[in-house]
């Protein structure tokens, strides 16, 4: 009798135990494999996708759509003024993409807010910082390693040793792109002169090109277009020039030599498996816009710019482009604000 007593309270307290204790808090959701068929994609962009950055995600993903990969839709020339959270909050009750790609810069702080509200999307964007869990991603052009290579070719070209670089804003992902072009410009030609402005926009081409036009009154006869603007400034007073971003040898062929090139596809094509497949966790993705990865990639040299290049100049750079992709040689990454002016041996 004892032992059934003690069975039948031990049996009470347990059951009490349970039934006061605090229900188990649920996982948050997270993106789940996506049914048989082509995933919803949305592109955010706060920028018109005529500018280079916006436009190769979107190249990216369409090229991603045409393969019948994705169903795509976007927005863009959102802006800075608050309208970024309002068109993400629409778009995420109304289409209920599966994931969506964009750009934070200056919607840092939006776009995280509404990726928290909705952890069922997997949330895709170029960022200065970092993943949040669960479903936030980030990325970034990481393409200091062809601008070097174009720093090395405008080194060898210029005959007044001084190029003219135009930025967009001296933030890290700027600067480091500048740096390593003129770093790369200094390893062939230690007398350059780097002059050096920033437009405090993304896109402005009007203020670009007077930049750039400044830069030739002061004696550039090689320039960087990191912005949108400048190859017009420099293709109207026949000069070398640079792209920036996305072959861009079509806008000037006498002019442009070649560039950094961006390439999303990596990017774009391992979020699409991780979403279809219910693998996608938030990430760090900046390998995959590297030279190792197919993210990074130096634009095909022009030989048939007026002027012409010394055929030194470009075994010279394609011996370091494959020190590169071989990993004998490694770029620095140098995100401090370049100076205005900057010389190796002042």
């Amino acid at each position: 009798m004892t032992r059934t007593v003690s069975f039948l309270l031990a049996v009470l307290v347990v059951g009490l135990v349970a039934a006061c204790a605090a229900p188990a808090t649920p996982a948050p959701p997270t993106p789940q494999p996506a049914a048989p068929g082509k995933l919803i994609v949305f592109g955010a962009f706060a920028t018109a996708i005529e500018e280079p950055w916006d436009g190769v995600i979107h190249t990216a993903l369409n090229k991603a759509k045409d393969a019948g990969e994705i169903e795509y839709t976007y927005t863009d020339d959102i802006g800075y003024a608050g309208d970024m959270e309002r068109v993400l909050r629409e778009v995420a009750e109304k289409t209920k993409p599966h994931i969506i790609f964009g750009d934070a810069f200056g919607n840092e702080e939006a776009v995280r807010r509404v990726a928290k509200d909705y952890p069922e999307i997997a949330f895709v964007f170029g960022s200065g910082g970092g993943p949040a869990e669960p479903n936030f991603s980030v990325f970034d052009n990481w393409i200091h390693e062809p601008a070097y290579l174009s720093g090395m070719l405008a080194g060898g070209l210029t005959k007044t040793n001084i190029i003219g670089v135009v930025g967009g804003y001296p933030v890290p992902e700027v600067n480091r792109i500048v740096n390593a072009f003129i770093a790369g410009a200094w390893s062939v030609n230690p007398q350059v002169e780097v002059k050096t402005t920033f437009i405090n926009s993304w896109f402005d081409p009007a203020a670009a090109k007077e930049a750039a036009l400044a830069q030739i009154d002061a004696g550039a006869d090689v320039l960087f277009a990191e912005r949108f603007g400048v190859i017009e400034a420099a293709a109207e007073n026949g000069l070398y020039v640079f792209g920036n971003m996305s072959d861009q040898t079509a806008l000037a062929p006498d002019y442009v030599v070649s560039g950094p090139v961006w390439h999303m596809e990596p990017t774009v094509n391992y979020i699409i498996n991780q979403v279809r497949g219910g693998t996608y966790t938030a990430q760090d993705l900046k390998d995959f816009s590297m030279v190792a990865k197919g993210g990074a990639s130096l634009a095909p040299i022009n030989t048939k710019v007026k002027g012409g290049i010394p055929q030194e100049l470009i075994d010279m750079v394609k011996a370091k482009e494959e020190a590169i992709k071989s990993g004998l040689f490694r770029v620095d990454i140098n995100e401090a604000q370049p100076p205005a002016s900057a010389k190796m041996n002042p």
